[in-house]
């Protein structure tokens, strides 16, 4: 059996729809879901569906967490909304092991502090017409590891920030699962 470990900072939307992809595979599983929330949607999503939670703050993050994943050898590590900056450590122990999910088409609208409402903001502000997700690879630098998928969808004039997060959103649940069982199957 192949695990995942997912890291997650917020309301825990994408990792429910992992944990709910694989809940019958035989193959690939969702084995814990680490937070650096403790009020994070994510908790309860999670424990709903009988998948353990770990709530650590920064020092735990730094000195315990990556002594934790070497433990248990997950064959991915899952970044579905979380904040941090992964450190070099991470990256060397677990390399291409650890993807990431972007609500934009990298490289556009990624790096420092671009997330969430912040990228919608941006698409809106600058008139796109396209604008889509991007899974890939974590690297020492924000939104710039290895592009593993990108799916888009169109953005109309009328379009709000939340309408575009709504369709984000809706891409994000469509294929993030799919991509990481595809990525498990071929390795």
């Amino acid at each position: 059996m192949k695990t995942i470990v997912v890291f997650a900072s917020g309301s825990g939307s994408n990792a429910e729809k992992i944990i709910s992809y694989f809940a019958d595979s035989k193959q690939i599983s969702v084995s814990k879901i680490y937070t650096n929330i403790s009020k994070a949607g994510v908790i309860s999503r999670a424990e709903a569906l009988g998948v353990a939670t770990r709530v650590f703050d920064r020092n735990t993050f730094q000195k315990k967490v990556l002594f934790e994943l070497l433990e248990q050898k997950p064959a991915l590590i899952v970044l579905a909304g979380f904040l941090w900056k992964i450190p070099p450590s991470f990256i060397k122990a677990f390399p291409n092991k650890i993807i990431n999910i972007h609500p934009s088409l990298l490289p556009k609208y990624g790096g420092k502090g671009m997330y969430g409402r912040h990228v919608f903001e941006a698409i809106v502000a600058n008139n796109e017409q396209e604008t889509g997700i991007t899974i890939h690879y974590v690297n020492e630098h924000y939104d710039e590891g290895s592009i593993i998928f990108q799916a888009k969808t169109t953005v109309k004039p009328t379009d709000t920030k939340a309408d575009i997060a709504q369709k984000t959103h809706a891409l994000e649940h469509a294929h993030f699962a799919p991509q990481i069982q595809k990525l498990l199957q071929n390795t």
